[in-house]
């Protein structure tokens, strides 16, 4: 069985802040100066691992001619990716896929993201990309075709995109969850509490999971999940719950957890940490879409501006064919050229998976 002690995720992708920071800074200067240097920071990773930027070697002094597109701040970045690490919980929601699928995929997406600047790849595609694959590795298997049908995209970016995460995950797959941690820890506190209040703990310890299962879902949406491992992510959502409706005597639990878990972490330390995590989930805020919006009309210009002539062109020629336009929607990508994510399709999609309509 897996252990998550001797994992690439404790090994690799759990960070100290400094460390983190950094990664964003090099991601985002990188995409900087491709800017500087070409006019447009999107880049193509070849067979052979190297990079191409499309559109280079124009008649300017840095192969670019004419003033160069403003380039998004590393905040800027860091809201964009805030929204679109919401919109996995939105559409991992609507496919009914289970937490640990949309807590995969986010890892997915934040791991990808030290790597990369939105900049250089537009994380929709990426997005779409990491809930893919986080169904293919979780067993619970989503075909590229289903998943572009149900939100009105397509499929092939899906597939163009997966060699690309692939490689940007270092294919490092395997993802812990704070939610396998949380029920880890329930069953922990079950036998005793339940001996003590009968069906009322029950009842309690239940009430007490669902809380908790909202929090770690909150908690996914901050940087905490590449800074701490997952049980101590369960513990201090399970804390969190607990703390704003008491339900169980979570304290003296963790008093003694140190000890009869053998924990490397004296009691005070792991109180410390939790208090960390904790100060995570108070201060974050998801980003408008008005805000992402207006980062978004700075980004488009960022990017290969022959992206936005293709997607141009496919807005024309469903027009002609006479497809009506679909709303705006809270789900919409906030992209002016982007179309909107339709969870309503996305819904009837996975009921026609689960009657037996189309699995490929």
């Amino acid at each position: 069985m897996a252990d998550f002690t001797t994992s690439t995720h404790r090994k690799r992708w759990i960070l100290n802040p400094n460390d983190l920071t950094r990664r964003y800074q090099t991601a985002n200067q990188r995409a900087v100066d491709a800017l500087q240097k070409y006019g447009a920071t999107r880049v193509e990773v070849q067979s052979d691992g190297s990079l191409t930027y499309p559109g280079a070697g124009g008649d300017g002094e840095n192969g670019w001619k004419g003033s160069l597109p403003e380039h998004l701040s590393i905040e800027e970045e860091l809201l964009v990716r805030r929204f679109y690490e919401n919109k996995i919980q939105q559409v991992c929601a609507a496919f009914r896929l289970p937490n640990k699928i949309q807590a995969t995929a986010i890892m997915y997406f934040k791991r990808f993201y030290q790597q990369w600047s939105v900049m250089e790849h537009d994380p929709k595609n990426i997005m779409l990309t990491c809930i893919y694959l986080a169904c293919k590795v979780e067993e619970s298997h989503v075909s590229a075709e289903e998943l572009g049908k149900g939100i009105q995209q397509d499929p092939q970016v899906v597939l163009k995109n997966e060699m690309i995460v692939l490689q940007g995950l270092e294919f490092e797959l395997i993802v812990y969850t704070p939610y396998r941690s949380m029920e880890g820890f329930i069953y922990d506190l079950e036998q005793p509490f339940v001996q003590r209040m009968g069906t009322a703990g029950l009842q309690a310890l239940q009430g007490l999971r669902t809380a908790a299962g909202f929090i770690v879902d909150k908690m996914m949406l901050t940087d905490a999940p590449l800074l701490y491992p997952p049980g101590q992510l369960a513990l201090a959502a399970l804390r969190i719950a607990n703390q704003e409706e008491p339900k169980v005597d979570l304290d003296g639990y963790l008093q003694d957890l140190p000890e009869h878990k053998r924990l490397q972490h004296s009691c005070v330390e792991l109180m410390a940490k939790l208090d960390a995590i904790q100060l995570l989930v108070k201060e974050s805020k998801q980003p408008l879409e008005a805000e992402v919006r207006h980062i978004d009309r700075k980004l488009k210009y960022c990017r290969n501006p022959s992206l936005q002539d293709e997607a141009k062109g496919k807005r024309e020629r469903k027009t002609k064919k006479g497809d009506r336009k679909r709303p705006p929607s809270d789900v919409a990508m906030a992209n002016g050229v982007h179309e909107p994510l339709d969870l309503n399709v996305a819904h009837s999609a996975k009921r026609r998976q689960s009657e037996g309509d189309v699995m490929i």
